[in-house]
């Protein structure tokens, strides 16, 4: 057994025995969330090749493709259990990302699970693609996936264009017009001035701010609360950003903010929240390549998801989330199984056999691939 499927089953089969012990746990039953939903940033750019360039830690499923639906799918179950209502997926159209949204998107439909996209405007070099490009992949968008049941939590879909300040506000306004009334498209503006620069055309701003560190950036608070106030005054939405550190120096990059074991996301949090967001952007569920993601991994395992579920569960206040830890909680010290208890049980048993089942499948499919590659190579 590798030491990534033993760490696998070391936690799943940790979360049975807190699930059955009836602890005190801190994680929020599927589904429940305070009134600010939080939507993690996720991306399905993944090969099973992806894993040997830039990354320092891997998640704790394995080293997977992006074509697993499998894995999509304990992705989503992963973070309902944690509090968190939806992911915001990166998109562009192209033939690979589009087989793996439309996978993403059965998923969640079955889920009860939302989604939002992260429109990438720029390319792979941070230069922005043809105008004429986003349009059709806009148009793509509306027609094909847009009257999913995932894409309902602002009512509207809702689509951030990543890189809007590479684009003149007339850009912007030709894009954004002909789906003013099927499609809620946000900026995503670093300050008010951007923002302000195309207010008149889009439906709010999303700030994707992973590289902050909030103990040395002067008026961290303030800026955040700034960009809120600017655009609820145009009726706007705002999505604040959070994130639990930072490292991207297998990128090229030099700056870091270090984890400081779960209290930069909750100070990330916090500030977020006060900001009055009309939904908070975590940075991210699985961006390995900045060292941001909250996906149990081999380093962090699910210390991130615990944190996040903590902060969740204290948003939603007392009395609102039930947990496994909150079932008949009169009899202290008592080891006799009644017959929910049983079934709980029955449960994570199959699960952990089910999740094992993934991990195996897909670990023998990874191999074929490499040897594949090897082949051609």
């Amino acid at each position: 057994m590798t030491l990534r499927r033993a760490l696998a089953l070391g936690w799943l089969l940790s979360c049975l025995a807190g699930s059955v012990s009836l602890g005190a746990s801190s994680v929020p039953a599927r589904g429940a969330s305070s009134s600010v939903p939080v939507l993690a940033y996720y991306y399905i750019w993944f090969d099973v090749k992806s894993w040997d360039r830039a990354k320092t830690d891997f998640p704790i499923l394995g080293r997977y493709s992006s074509d697993d639906q499998e894995i999509m799918r304990e992705h989503v179950r992963m973070a309902q259990q944690a509090g968190i209502d939806g992911f915001i997926v990166s998109w562009k159209s192209t033939e690979k990302l589009n087989r793996r949204l439309e996978q993403l998107i059965e998923v969640a439909n079955a889920e009860d699970f939302k989604l939002a996209i992260i429109y990438q405007g720029l390319d792979f070099y941070r230069k922005p693609l043809p105008v004429t490009r986003i349009k059709a992949d806009v148009a793509y968008f509306v027609e094909r996936y847009a009257d999913n049941q995932a894409f309902t939590l602002f009512g509207a879909p809702l689509m951030i264009w990543s890189g809007t300040w590479e684009f003149s506000a007339d850009d912007v306004a030709s894009v954004a017009a002909p789906y003013a009334d099927r499609l809620l498209l946000l900026a995503s503006e670093k300050n008010v001035a951007g923002y302000q620069r195309l207010a008149a055309f889009v439906d709010g701003n999303a700030y994707y701010w992973s590289s902050v560190n909030p103990e040395t950036f002067p008026g961290y608070q303030e800026k955040l609360d700034a960009m809120a106030e600017a655009i609820h005054a145009d009726g706007g939405y705002w999505i604040a950003p959070a994130a639990p550190g930072f490292d991207a120096r297998e990128i090229g990059g030099t700056r870091t903010v270090e984890r400081q074991d779960g209290a930069t996301l909750r100070r990330q949090m916090e500030a977020a929240i006060r900001s009055s967001p009309d939904a908070v952007g975590l940075i991210s569920w699985n961006e390995f390549s900045e060292n941001s993601h909250i996906e149990p991994s081999v380093d962090h395992g699910t210390r991130y998801l615990e944190v996040l579920a903590e902060i969740r569960d204290a948003q939603a206040g007392p009395g609102s989330v039930l947990r496994l830890s909150d079932v008949d909680s009169s009899a202290p010290g008592s080891t006799a199984f009644e017959p929910y208890n049983l079934a709980i049980l029955g449960m994570l048993v199959a699960l952990v056999v089910a999740s094992m089942a993934v991990i195996v499948r897909r670990n023998r499919h990874n191999d074929q691939e490499i040897r594949k590659s090897d082949l051609v190579s």
